[in-house]
């Protein structure tokens, strides 16, 4: 296993979600948080000192094991750089975001468009950490005695 690849590929997806995240969350697709119910915090509360750090904090440690179960089940995932890793994205997604966003509205009280979106950006984000760790992550070579 690749430690140092592992870090390198967790790093470079945490900063990319950061940025997809603000530009479709903090402003393209912002008007699906004003739909009712209004259930979430208010701005002011969510962008505190100690939110940020621990969402980041979490969003670092995501990031890296994402890395990590690919490195683990690295020779299981069919395909080559980034085709393996777009369909592990897809996979993650799969059995992670699209099962849980699935059972959703049956527990909370949440519009139904911000269900759909969180689905799709989820999609959106997985294919894209998983062709960023197929590109950056590779297997040390064994060498022959």
């Amino acid at each position: 296993m690749n430690a140092k690849r592992i870090v390198i590929a967790g790093v470079v997806i945490w900063i990319v979600d950061l940025v997809v995240v603000f530009l479709t969350c903090g402003w393209l697709f912002k008007w699906v948080y004003q739909l009712p119910p209004n259930i979430w915090l208010d701005p002011a509360a969510m962008m505190s000192t100690c939110n940020l750090i621990g969402a980041n904090v979490i969003g670092i440690i995501r990031a890296i094991l994402f890395a990590l179960v690919f490195a683990i089940i690295y020779k299981g995932i069919p395909g080559k750089g980034v085709n393996k890793g777009m369909i592990y994205g897809i996979l993650v997604w799969i059995v992670g975001a699209l099962t849980g966003m699935a059972s959703m509205p049956f527990y909370m009280t949440i519009a139904t468009t911000v269900v759909v979106y969180w689905t799709i950006q989820a999609l959106v984000l997985s294919v894209i950490n998983g062709a960023i760790v197929g590109a950056l992550y590779k297997e040390k070579k064994k060498r022959r005695r």
